[in-house]
């Protein structure tokens, strides 16, 4: 896994002040997940919104309802929520807080990053986890190793210019791994359960 660099004293190797350091959003995540999507670290929109994925021009729902078939962009954030757990997929990031001016990915400094253990506590039906850009496939290596099959994929951040159709293509491999769809009756039960239990690690 990439190191970043490490400062002391609240100072960057080039010795400027450093940016003030933030933490990313908790993990959606349940027993019966089976698909984990890990991105890097959420841009500033995201972080403001307390949402994965806030920014309007980032690909990433757009992508994942193509693949459930479902409208998730269109739904409020809980529904969002609630359809990929019902379908069994997760979301977090592979660094948890760092340092970082802007949103983008090379400003990242003194990275810490998720536990794999604390997962793998958690989603005990885990069989693959993806990982959403080149920054986050640098934890790829780990997560191999701890026994899961893996999927690189292109980056759904409107930075990463690629056309829509071809990051479709590519993320598509992620569908052997999805989950039937849930009847009515229990996928309404699984809204109604994370409405009152919110986002989060489960």
């Amino acid at each position: 896994m990439a190191e970043y660099p490490v400062t002391k004293r609240g100072r960057t190797a080039r010795g400027t002040h450093s940016p003030e350091r933030k933490r990313g959003l908790p993990p959606v995540l349940a027993r019966d997940t089976q698909i984990l999507i890990l991105g890097s670290f959420p841009g500033e929109a995201s972080l403001a919104a307390k949402q994965y994925y806030a920014h309007p021009r980032n690909a990433f729902w757009p992508l994942v309802g193509e693949l459930l078939g479902a409208p998730l962009a269109d739904m409020p954030y809980r529904r969002r929520l609630a359809s990929l757990r019902a379908r069994g997929v997760g979301l977090w990031d592979v660094i948890v807080a760092c340092e970082r001016r802007g949103s983008l990915d090379g400003a990242i400094r003194n990275a810490e990053h998720g536990e794999i253990d604390r997962v793998r506590r958690t989603a005990t039906r885990l069989a693959l986890v993806c990982f959403n850009g080149k920054t986050a496939a640098r934890a790829e290596p780990a997560w191999r190793a701890a026994g899961y099959a893996t999927l690189v994929l292109p980056s759904s951040s409107p930075a990463y210019t690629r056309p829509f159709a071809e990051k479709l293509a590519a993320w598509r491999a992620i569908a052997a791994y999805v989950a039937p769809m849930q009847s009515p009756s229990s996928s309404r039960a699984a809204e109604m359960r994370d409405a009152r239990r919110g986002p989060g690690l489960r």
